[in-house]
């Protein structure tokens, strides 16, 4: 201490802390004012600047007014110094997580507003947290005059040794990267693999992908099998899709009879039935000359996978009371079987399949 520390100086230094707080204080109020109206904003941005100012501001303010303080007293310069380090190490420390807070926020909107990108980018967003992070530790460390440089070369070396222990985490975590990178998948899809898990992506993180199923349960897959199994995606390369369904009606059927019906229930459930498309066109195609009938393919579009359940379920309602209406038959399957058994001959058989499984027998 160069001198003695007086009352004056106890005050000066009072004071000066004080108005750090108190700028702080006024500065988050403002802040938060601004908050408010930048919420009633369609620009996602300014809100993320606030959020960001909201953090740095106020903690400026309370580190100027300590330093202040520290300045009014009659400090060593050894005492001084380390007082200043301190102040400038929370200052740093403070700044970074307003940094990481703000890059993340700014990866997550680009990543939302564009479609061609992962519409929740969790594995960019925690990338890019971490990279600042790292980065603000680093000037930490130059800052309290710590060299960095043998630090970098030891986490080099020990990187190496890292990288070869966790060999799978680190497979799922480029798996990731890339399949967000090739935009085969992303969160909003409706995917099916190879061995039978399908819904849709929740989230595609560093190591995992979410997928909810139908039944709202959630299938965790590893990003490596992801990326190497065969999957199929419903809403690439757009989300409107056809889905066929396979009808069969009597050979004494009036074939331009029955395409006229059919046609005329596909465009009611096109118009009517939540999810279907108003301007798919009706499309018909007989195909094949069955056993007791004669088959065709309807050809339905549905607006995303999930709504194909519903267009099939009212479709093929419709469908029925129409061709019962119509007087249109769609025949069960028969066989005739002839069974001998040594001298013994048992008369021929009509078998029938009904549509429950239920086999009924009648002898001719």
């Amino acid at each position: 201490m160069n001198r003695a520390l007086t009352v004056d100086d106890l005050v000066f230094a009072g004071i000066a802390l004080a108005s750090g707080l108190l700028a702080a204080f006024l500065l988050r109020m403002l802040l938060r004012w601004l908050g408010k109206h930048a919420d009633r904003t369609r620009w996602s941005g300014d809100d993320l600047i606030v959020d960001v100012l909201r953090t740095v501001v106020p903690w400026a303010a309370f580190v100027g007014g300590a330093a202040s303080a520290g300045a009014a007293l009659p400090l060593t310069k050894a005492v001084q110094h380390t007082v200043n380090q301190c102040l400038t190490v929370l200052l740093i420390f403070v700044v970074t997580l307003a940094a990481a807070r703000g890059i993340a926020g700014v990866m997550r909107s680009v990543t939302q507003s564009r479609p061609g990108v992962a519409g929740s980018a969790t594995i960019f967003v925690n990338i890019t947290r971490i990279l600042v992070l790292a980065i603000g530790f680093l000037v930490v460390l130059q800052t309290l005059g710590i060299s960095i440089a043998p630090l970098l070369t030891a986490l080099g070396v020990g990187g190496l040794a890292v990288a070869l222990a966790l060999q799978d985490t680190l497979a799922n975590l480029f798996a990731g990267i890339h399949i967000l990178a090739s935009k085969t998948v992303q969160p909003g899809d409706y995917i099916r693999l190879a061995s039978g898990e399908e819904g849709y992506v929740e989230d595609i993180n560093w190591r995992q992908t979410t997928v909810r199923a139908l039944s709202n349960n959630l299938i965790v897959i590893p990003n490596g099998e992801l990326a190497k199994t065969n999957m199929t995606n419903f809403m690439r390369p757009e989300q409107e899709l056809t889905i066929l369904l396979q009808v069969g009606v009597a050979y004494d059927s009036d074939l331009d009879h029955v395409e006229r019906v059919t046609n005329e229930v596909i465009a009611e459930v096109m118009t009517e039935v939540e999810g279907a498309l108003p301007d798919h066109e009706p499309i018909i195609r007989f195909h094949t000359f069955g056993d007791s009938r004669i088959g065709f393919t309807v050809i339905l579009g549905v607006g995303e996978f999930s709504d194909q359940y519903r267009i099939k379920h009212e479709f093929i309602k419709r469908l029925h009371r129409r061709y019962r209406k119509e007087g249109i038959s769609i025949p069960a399957p028969a066989r005739t079987v002839a069974i001998q058994q040594g001298a013994f001959s048992i008369p021929q058989q009509r078998v029938h399949e009904e549509a429950d499984g239920v086999t009924s027998v009648r002898l001719d």
